[in-house]
């Protein structure tokens, strides 16, 4: 078992004890008005409170230009009335047919027009909510860690918005209730950073701001204008209750081919989520029974010549709420571990510079994932484990935090402890560091030991990452070092790589485009990393290089070569790779990107080096305002060094979408999987060829994220060198009804 080097120790305190060297630019502070007026949001501003609110111009274009004027006129206004904040825009455009809006679904209009406002409510330039609609009311809305950089569009507050297409151009309008915000507890009147945004998609991808961007500066919400208002503001009680009853049928089978299908029985299952705003900065959540399936299916990932684990992002509501209170450096949280939990709380808050989570869950299904330096391995066991999870941070200087995480996992004969701190140190507006050092005990049931060649009994082991980055206008830089031990366990995270000592260097160059620049950015970005195991055994040693330019019709093209030695049972080999990646949006409502690779590749399945080239293509077309089509495609081909083919393999993940408003839609999806394989070339028994087709219908209706119907069809269908054909394994019915009850 290694230990922390002191040396390591001793820098963290230290950056944890240093105040931060950056500074933010100075605000301007508007007025937040208060109206006791009544506003109907259905995208006319016709109400004499509008008159009362405070005007904001967005014309400052910040990308693709600098700072420049404008191209086009936005006007918000912003008031509220005590329990909710009113937001409409009045975005004119000289040429109103070619506004870009379709009728989406949810979090799912980025390439459409829209605008939107962006709020740090703790005005301590680490963390914010931003709210979006298209010109017809469509909603987008996420979380800004600005700290962690990461938007998580995840989140979903139950909010109103309308917008409607005119002569001029659109109108927009927002009702955001206070208590779907956190904010701190104070007398007299809150002061909240805040950026106005419209987004004017056209040849290029405009942004217009009511802040100037200075692209010198490594951070976003420091750069923010003030507003203040809401002396004393009481949001209404933020409770909801929202009593769930989900439905199924599942009629399958363990041998397609030989036994049909049997019915299964159906499943009705009654459950409750609760969510409490305790205080504006603190909210728990209560899950008793809870349905934690989720809906839509996973987007299709080729599992072939792989060695690790593919990762799936969460989709679950309870486990989306708060989550960016649970991140750290290294992902020790992933809550897919959650399976099938009977009962779950969870309890988030901020207060004054201290940020704390913890959720717990009682789960009926204990998902086990084995890592290791050379690929992966995972289980399901049919035993119920109680799972916990607490993270805490403490925030210093301008934007930089210490933190602390525990993560417990308790089964029989089974568990899975981790804990560790980290620190986030913001040096200068440039400049930035990071870290985390965390440490296993773990013990597995015998069997499963045994199984899946684990250590018996009890064991242990670390983990630490450094990290160190660069950002300014024109270049960045960046180093990395992560040690993970080989017994080191995260089973409550996603860490499929063990006994591992991680090096990596890069850095680039930025050019900015001018007005009459055909192109609008211009990138070369370099790397070079190395990975040994704990004994300094090479695992794999990487250089690359790319080229990245973003052009006409929001065009953006990258091209790069791939240098890499291999290790692999005991034998090193040498890949070189040309890797590219397109994307263009000739028209409104059409995205095309092509992304794919050329070159060496190791055949782990046969312990060879062998030539593949990769295509995955990609298309959304908006066909009309309601019908959306979408197609992510991967196609992978394989050959030894003699030029005969290994194996084919081909993925369509295909989703029409009829969408009859911005609240309800009829989404049909097929994925197909689609291997061939030259069985004279393989040294284990494997299946000449093996298909596996799925498909859904699905009916959705949102009033908000919280009062859902669901109601759908799905099919399983496999093939294989003893079967022939197309054979189904299974068939489900589900629905799925909540309602969001605020009392």
């Amino acid at each position: 078992m290694s230990s922390l080097s002191p040396k390591w120790v001793l820098a963290a305190a230290v950056a944890a004890a240093l105040p931060s060297l950056a500074t933010s630019q100075a605000a301007s502070i508007s007025n937040l008005p208060h109206t006791d007026g009544v506003i109907s949001i259905d995208g006319v501003m016709d109400e004499a409170a509008w008159k009362e609110a405070t005007a904001i111009d967005i014309d400052i274009e910040t990308r693709p230009g600098e700072n420049l004027p404008a191209r086009v006129s936005t006007v918000a206004y912003i008031i509220e009335d005590g329990q909710k904040l009113y937001i409409a825009f009045d975005a004119r455009d000289p040429e109103p047919d070619e506004i870009r809006a379709y009728l989406r679904d949810r979090d799912s209009a980025w390439n459409d027009d829209f605008v939107g406002i962006v709020l740090d409510t703790y005005n301590d330039e680490r963390r914010a909510f931003e709210f979006f609609a298209n010109p017809l009311g469509v909603q987008m809305d996420l979380t800004n860690d600005d700290v962690n950089k990461r938007e998580d569009e995840s989140w979903d507050a139950i909010w109103d918005s309308a917008g409607r297409i005119n002569e001029n151009g659109f109108v927009v309008e927002m009702e955001i209730p206070l208590n779907q915000l956190r904010f701190p507890s104070v007398e007299g009147e809150q002061t909240w950073g805040i950026d106005l945004l419209r987004f004017y998609p056209r040849d290029k991808r405009y942004r217009f701001s009511n802040n100037k961007t200075d692209r010198s500066l490594n951070c976003y919400l420091c750069q923010f204008d003030k507003i203040q208002g809401l002396a004393n503001a009481e949001p209404e009680r933020d409770l909801e209750i929202v009593p769930t009853l989900t439905g199924s049928r599942t009629d399958s089978t363990d041998d397609p081919g030989i036994t049909p299908l049997e019915e299964g029985d159906a499943d009705a299952e009654v459950g409750i989520n609760i969510r409490w705003g305790i205080t504006p900065d603190m909210t728990a959540n209560l899950a008793i029974n809870p349905d934690f399936s989720q809906v839509e299916a996973d987007v299709a990932q080729l599992e072939v010549n792989n060695q690790f684990t593919l990762f799936f992002p969460e989709k679950r509501p309870f486990f989306l709420e708060g989550a960016d209170y649970f991140r750290s450096p290294m992902r020790a949280v992933f809550t897919r571990t959650v399976s099938d939990p009977t009962a779950g709380l969870k309890l988030t808050g901020k207060r004054d510079k201290n940020t704390f989570g913890v959720f717990a869950a009682q789960d009926d299904v204990s998902n086990l994932l084995f890592p290791g330096p050379f690929g992966s391995d995972s289980t399901s066991l049919d035993e119920d484990n109680t799972a916990f999870v607490g993270r805490y941070g403490r925030s210093f200087g301008d934007a930089s935090n210490v933190g602390a995480l525990l993560t417990v996992r308790d089964g029989d004969n089974y568990h899975n402890h981790v804990g560790g701190l980290d620190s986030r140190w913001k040096i200068s507006d440039q400049h930035s560091a990071e870290f985390q050092f965390l440490h296993s005990e773990t013990e597995y049931p015998d069997e499963v030991a045994e199984e899946f060649e684990q250590p018996l009994g009890k064991f242990s082991g670390d983990a630490y990452q450094l990290g160190y980055r660069y950002d300014s206008r024109d270049w960045v830089a960046w180093a990395n070092h992560q040690r993970v031990d080989a017994d080191f366990r995260a089973d409550s995270g996603f860490i499929p790589k063990v006994d591992r000592v991680f090096y990596e260097f890069g850095g680039g160059r930025i050019w900015h485009g001018e007005e009459d620049d055909w192109w609008t950015t211009l990138q070369w970005i370099s790397e070079w990393n190395v990975d040994h195991d704990t004994n300094g055994q090479l695992l794999e040693r990487e250089a690359e290089t790319y080229l990245f330019v973003s052009g006409p019709m929001q065009s953006h093209m990258e091209v790069g070569v791939l240098l890499r030695d291999t290790r692999f049972e005991g034998v090193t080999y040498n890949e070189t790779k040309g890797i590219f990646f397109g994307q263009v949006q000739p028209k409104g409502g059409l995205v095309l990107r092509l992304h794919g690779s050329f070159g060496d590749q190791v055949d782990f399945d046969n312990g060879r080096l062998g030539d593949e080239l990769r295509l995955e293509p990609e298309v959304s077309w908006n066909v009309s305002r309601n019908l959306l089509a979408r197609l992510n495609a991967a196609f992978v081909t394989l050959d030894n060094t003699d030029g005969e083919n290994i194996f084919n393999a081909k993925v369509y993940d295909l989703r029409l979408t009829w969408q009859f408003n911005s609240r309800s839609f009829l989404r049909f999806t097929t994925q197909r999987f689609d291997i061939e394989r030259n069985l004279a070339l393989y040294d284990d028994e494997v299946d000449q060829r093996s298909r596996d087709v799925g498909r859904q219908l699905l009916y959705s209706y949102k009033l908000n994220p919280q009062t859902v119907f669901f109601l759908g069809y799905s099919d399983q269908y496999v093939d294989d060198d003893q079967l022939n054909s197309l054979t189904e394994t299974d068939r489900s019915l589900f629905m799925k009804i909540g309602y969001a009850w605020t009392p």
